[in-house]
């Protein structure tokens, strides 16, 4: 492994248990230490570290959840689940591959185009459990990525049958439990709502695996708060036409996610901002001030519990009623503690420009803070945020002018009617200043760019600029991981023929997670070239064996020419 991989690996550690949320404990958590564990679910052995498409990252090592475990010292009971998963999950994916080709031949079209997101569902399944480990742990486990929608589906949005029950028998036969969730978005657990520890583990990368067995270890703990609204599908808002991939109206407006669960009246499993540690923590009264019209919050976090942890401060708006729709609060800052011990506190301030509330009018192409009595709200997640002050706008304050350049769309926004006012009485009410404030006009007509270069391009020139990493030998290049003709791997490259007139490259990425190059190339005269599989692994599984032989086949190169390799970090 060379160095800057290990330093890239050293410098994300520590931030990963921050980044999982846990949901519910009843303190058989965090063990005394490495234990005899049963360690089953499909992400004990499969763990997803990002997604598919552009979510996979090409690294050299990964630590699953399995080894992690192993590697802590755990002793893994019962590893002969994972074989039977195994067998049961090759079956599922066989079938699962037959159906794209059956679909991709009746609708004509590409089977790779066709394959393009397609995500197998978890499989029922029937392995008995052990049950005779000291602790033990489900890993429920979801793969998603670019190219299609969550599915309101058993083994995808929904828990399968098989998980439901097994998640179910170990919670009931073990007192150390923990349900672990490895997933980028939510999934319903409703049917397990009851389990006494539930941890969102997420996708962290390469480190993922040894990352869980500290925290139930106790060797670092999560303090990360959910970016999501966790529900049941039902109760999510179903507005839009998301499943039409020609023509998508956004018909929810601004009601998305927890925006629309306030003003529906809606009560969510785990709402947003929500995550607990393994300690307690009490906030005490919230302080407010202002400077012209920056309002600042501050709070005092204590850590009343018998461990140590952080605290997320997060303060929310709820701007008056007035002509345009506006969601019942909004998120306006939030702030985090250091690492605070049993009994430690620290004052934690979060401050926000109310220009940053303001609501956009159709009508006017105007950013506007509508007159009226705006609530400030503070908590550690937006179901506990209570009010702490008040401030009063008593006209109308256009913040930004902009233009309407495209018309109008055939359709209005959803619009939820008077919701619930927070009480405003009795409470500090801040005076600001804003003689200083003036709105800000967009000017879209710009000064014309100096383009001498341009001017010099002949007509095949500036057809270069449009078309991309383009050969004029073989044509166009492949439009999958593989496009770029100066870093192996990048996703898309625009021309490289005008560097004589001084006009270079330039190389995009592809990856949430991280840089998704090819883990090997070579460089010649000819430029730079990847070696094996060109395109995602997710890809790679749905192709024919001779298809995936012949691609990964090495290279014959001649005397002179080595290949090299670029790992890169999830």
């Amino acid at each position: 492994m060379r160095s800057y991989e290990q330093e890239n690996i050293a410098r994300i550690r520590p931030y990963l248990p921050e980044c999982m949320v846990l949901l519910k404990r009843n303190g058989a958590f965090p063990l005394d230490g490495p234990c005899k564990i049963e360690a089953v679910g499909a992400g004990v052995r499969n763990t997803v570290k990002g997604g598919s498409g552009s979510g996979e990252v090409n690294s050299r090592h990964f630590v699953n959840i399995e080894q992690g475990l192993e590697d802590a010292g755990f002793t893994l009971v019962n590893k002969q689940w994972h074989d039977a998963y195994a067998a049961r999950f090759s079956e599922a994916k066989t079938a699962f591959r037959k159906d794209i080709k059956r679909k991709a031949k009746e609708q004509k079209v590409n089977f790779l185009a066709a394959s393009l997101g397609a995500v197998l569902l978890q499989p029922e399944y029937d392995i008995k459990l052990d049950l005779s480990a000291d602790a033990a742990i489900y890993v429920v486990s979801r793969l998603s990525g670019e190219g299609n929608d969550r599915k309101n589906a058993k083994g995808d949005f929904q828990l399968t049958d098989s998980e439901v029950r097994d998640i179910l028998a170990l919670d009931a036969g073990y007192e150390r439990f923990m349900l672990v969730v490895n997933a980028g978005g939510p999934v319903d657990l409703t049917p397990v709502a009851n389990v006494g520890n539930i941890l969102v583990m997420s996708q962290l990368g390469v480190e993922g695996g040894a990352t869980v067995a500290d925290v139930l270890l106790g060797a670092s703990y999560p303090s990360g708060k959910l970016t999501t609204t966790w529900a049941a599908w039902e109760d999510y808002c179903q507005t839009g036409d998301f499943a039409n991939r020609d023509d998508t109206r956004y018909r929810e407006g601004i009601y998305v996610g927890y925006r629309y669960f306030d003003a529906a009246g809606k009560t969510p499993l785990y709402p947003f901002g929500f995550g607990i540690g393994y300690t307690d923590f009490s906030m005490g009264d919230p302080h407010c001030t202002c400077t012209g019209s920056r309002i600042m919050v501050e709070a005092d976090i204590a850590n009343t519990g018998g461990l140590p942890g952080k605290e997320t401060l997060q303060v929310y708006v709820s701007c008056p009623p007035g002509v345009l729709d506006r969601e019942r609060k909004s998120l306006a800052g939030f702030a985090k503690t250091s690492e605070l011990e049993p009994g430690q506190s620290q004052p934690v301030e979060v401050s926000f420009d109310i220009c940053d509330l303001a609501g956009f009018d159709a009508d006017t192409a105007r950013y506007v803070l509508e007159a009226g009595t705006y609530v400030v709200l503070a908590g550690t997640s937006s179901a506990d945020a209570a009010a702490c002050c008040t401030f009063e706008l008593e006209q109308d304050v256009v913040v930004r002018q902009t233009k309407n350049l495209f018309g109008r769309t055939d359709f209005n926004d959803m619009a939820i009617g008077p919701k619930e006012a927070f009480p405003s009485e009795g409470l500090p009410r801040l005076q600001l200043d804003l003689s200083h404030l003036e709105a800000e006009e967009v000017d879209y007509d710009c000064p014309a760019p100096d383009i001498s270069e341009l001017a010099l391009l002949t007509d095949n020139g500036l057809a270069s600029l449009n078309m991309g990493a383009f050969d004029p030998r073989r044509g166009a290049l492949s439009v999958i991981g593989n496009a770029s003709q100066s870093v192996a791997g990048a996703a898309g490259e625009s021309t490289s023929a005008l560097k004589d007139v001084g006009i270079d490259p330039l190389v995009m990425a592809d990856g949430p997670a991280g840089l998704r190059l090819s883990k090997e190339f070579y460089v010649d005269e000819k430029g730079v070239h990847s070696v094996g599989l060109p395109i995602p692994e997710s890809l790679v599984e749905m192709l024919p064996g001779p298809m995936q032989w012949a691609l990964a086949r090495k290279p014959h190169l001649r005397k002179g020419i080595e290949i090299q390799n670029q790992y890169t970090t999830a």
